[in-house]
């Protein structure tokens, strides 16, 4: 196994700027330099885009920055040791130790386990304490391989031994999960309570029962925080007499909590950033949930919380039907937050069809003209490759791809309802989900009777989850009682008062969307541009693509109305980045070396239709930021709208060109709002900027 850290990739107390990006930024330098990735900006990219999904400072001034990448050729630690300290976002302050954990995208589960051995020892204060007195890089990479097990740490480094073994003791806990939790009593991850018998108090028994959590750790990448969270949610759990057993759900593997641990636990605590596996294995015991940094930072308030709700007959439990879902701060949803986490699922899943279906009806156009739509049936069941039509082999394919653009998108509608169903109610809601979206379908109810329907089959299948029955009837409950029930009920519902009504006013929309021409058009390309810049990617933008890409399916040659929508909120969604990237480039002196950088890779961000990256742009200056990308993006929605641009597609930008009517156009309009916003951001930066700010940018300009 090659060596995971060498002192070629140890920084010593480096003065690398203020911000966090080009403290990453550097350390991809680093592995790249010694051969171990193939280039520097796609690593630094992966990297960049995993902080901004969390930040990975955590409690103790350490930050662990990590990816997995495509350019990484062997898993590789990089580490700094920083002069002055930058802050990763950790609720103590600024990070001195960084740890850059770049992992290839294949890595083997052992190259895994040790990279999250690592990230599980930085918790310990005797382990950082050793790498903050290291004198030489050489020391630094032998407390590292000496806490992995790979060697001995330097002599005279106090601490550094005990820590091995506790870190040893520590990924033991990790791959044993469901383990008592006397035998694990050495390392990190138990109580050290005897779980089988009465508690100890000072080695007398006592009657005192034993407090019990079990608890589940993930986060999207899998190698620190998940493990991380593990062992600080369990030494948490330790200092309060608490015997807690952790499930990892990372990328080197999870060994499942035993079913007998399970059931004797009084609560569990989810701290996780994806979805728990096999969440209904926990179902009826009272549950914490809450983002897997929480599990970081506040340890002891999730124990806490968690013994409280063991002792709360009415606390929320895991209903193992998806009804336990929480905001980011821990709490309940909000019905507001419910009923937008259920749309923005049913929307996440039903795009590939749409996107698949609708690119490929794009390519049916291209092949085989408009008249497709009317011979396409026709061609594809009475010709083949060895008995072509009169119009060749392109009509041919054309009306093959038609065909299946079309039957893809016959999907639309029930798998909209169908996992708008599956986030409320899980599995469980995914067939009267559909059955729902296929009857909206038939009625002519359209995305809006495919949203209703979702909703119906998951809150009733979600109620039905919740009743308590007989223990004989609970393993049919899942696979028979619950989807019958609920798809009689909804679809029922759907078939007798509301298909017809929602049809009417589906109808209805149609006609209003088709008929908007001139300033009508205009308007709604300005709201729609507005909505898609005014938070980059959150939830006013989902709404507005979301509300884009339901109707899409509902486009045809003679009503373009949707596809208009589509092809405004597309090229609205394109102009911020695309804008702070020219920004960047016309006015270097008002940004920062990270914005910069991030400026570069804004511009393939931006063609490819993800506002997002904008992001950092509005998170270090909103109030310059995005008033000038809704600038922008309203004026080029407006343009669009205006002038009957179309798309087919949902995503892409300018990659899925063939699938945009009067491109020509729809660059046009991109273009302008670009300018115009990367004009705006400029002028406020350069007039509107406070003394602090003007400060700032000096050294910057240097």
């Amino acid at each position: 196994m090659s060596d995971l850290i060498t002192p070629e990739l140890v920084t010593l107390d480096k003065d690398l700027g203020t911000e966090r990006s080009s403290v990453i930024r550097y350390l991809a330098e680093q592995v790249a330099a010694q051969g171990r990735s193939t280039e520097v900006d796609g690593l630094y990219a992966d990297a960049l885009a995993r902080e901004q999904k969390t930040s990975t400072g955590v409690p103790g001034g350490i930050a662990i920055p990590h990816c997995r990448s495509k350019a990484v050729t062997v898993a590789t630690l990089a580490m700094a040791r920083l002069s002055p300290p930058v802050d990763f976002g950790a609720k103590d302050g600024a990070a001195d130790l960084v740890f850059f954990i770049a992992a290839p995208d294949g890595a083997d589960q052992e190259h895994l386990k040790l990279l999250s051995k690592l990230a599980r020892s930085l918790i310990k204060k005797d382990f950082t304490a050793s790498l903050r007195a290291a004198q030489t890089p050489a020391d630094v990479v032998a407390l590292v391989n000496g806490a992995l097990g790979l060697g001995e740490a330097p002599a005279g480094t106090a601490g550094a031994g005990a820590h091995a073994a506790g870190a040893a003791g520590s990924a033991e806990q990790s791959s044993g999960a469901g383990a008592r939790a006397s035998e694990a009593a050495a390392t990190l991850g138990t109580s050290g309570t005897d779980t089988t018998g009465p508690a100890l108090d000072g080695g007398r028994a006592t009657d005192t029962k034993v407090r019990r959590l079990v608890a589940v750790t993930a986060c999207p990448t899998g190698i620190a925080h998940t493990y991380m969270a593990a062992d600080s949610l369990v030494a948490a759990a330790k200092e309060r007499g608490v015997d807690l057993q952790v499930e990892t759900q990372g990328s080197s593997g999870a060994t499942p909590l035993d079913p007998s641990v399970i059931a004797s636990a009084d609560a569990v605590i989810f701290a996780v950033d994806v979805d728990v596996r096999d969440k209904h294995r926990f179902a009826g015991l009272p549950v914490i949930s809450a983002p897997v940094k929480r599990g970081i930072d506040e340890p002891g308030e999730m124990v806490e919380e968690a013994l409280a709700a063991a002792q709360n007959p009415n606390a929320r439990r895991v209903s193992g039907t998806g009804s336990d879902q929480t905001d980011d701060d821990g709490g309940r949803d909000s019905i507001g937050g419910t009923l937008k986490r259920a749309l923005l699922t049913g929307v996440s899943y039903m795009i590939p069809f749409v996107a698949g279906g609708g690119l490929l009806i794009a390519l049916g156009f291209l092949l085989g003209g408009y008249l497709i739509t009317e011979t396409a049936d026709t061609v594809v069941l009475e010709n083949s490759l060895a008995n072509l039509p009169a119009g060749g082999l392109g009509e041919y394919l054309g009306a093959v791809a038609f065909k299946i653009g079309q039957l893809s998108l016959g999907f639309l509608v029930p798998a909209l309802a169908g996992y708008i169903a599956y986030a409320l109610a899980d599995r469980p809601g995914i067939a009267p989900g559909f059955v729902a979206g296929a009857v909206a379908g038939f009625m002519g109810a359209g995305f809006l009777g495919g949203i209703v329907g979702g909703l119906l089959a998951g809150y009733v299948a979600m109620s039905i989850g919740r009743l308590s029955v007989p223990r004989w009837l609970r393993s049919l409950m899942p696979v028979v009682i619950i989807p019958l029930v609920a798809s009689i009920v909804a679809s029922g519902l759907m078939f007798l008062l509301l298909g017809g009504p929602i049809a009417a006013i589906t109808t209805g929309l149609n006609s209003w969307l088709s008929g908007l021409t001139g300033t009508a058009a205009v308007g709604l390309g300005v709201i729609l541009g507005l909505m898609m810049a005014v938070d980059l990617g959150g939830p006013v933008n989902k709404v507005a693509y979301s509300f884009a890409v339901a109707g899409l399916g509902a486009g045809s040659v003679d009503n373009q109305a949707p596809w208009q929508i589509m092809a405004a909120v597309m090229a609205a969604g394109m102009v911020p980045p695309l804008a702070m990237a020219l920004a960047t480039a016309l006015d270097r002196r008002r940004f920062s070396l990270a914005e910069r950088e991030n400026g570069k890779a804004a511009w393939l961000l931006g063609a490819a239709f993800i506002s997002e990256g904008a992001i950092p742009f509005a998170a270090a200056d909103p109030l310059r930021v995005i008033p000038a990308s809704l600038l922008g993006s309203a004026v080029t929605g407006a343009i669009v709208m205006g002038t009957g641009v179309t798309s087919q597609a949902p995503h892409g930008g300018l990659f899925v060109f063939f699938a945009i009517g009067n491109f020509l156009m729809f660059l046009v309009a991109v273009i302008v709002g670009m300018v115009i916003s990367a004009l705006a951001v400029i002028a406020l930066k350069r007039y509107a900027s406070s003394k602090k700010n003007t400060v700032a940018a000096q050294p910057v300009a240097a």
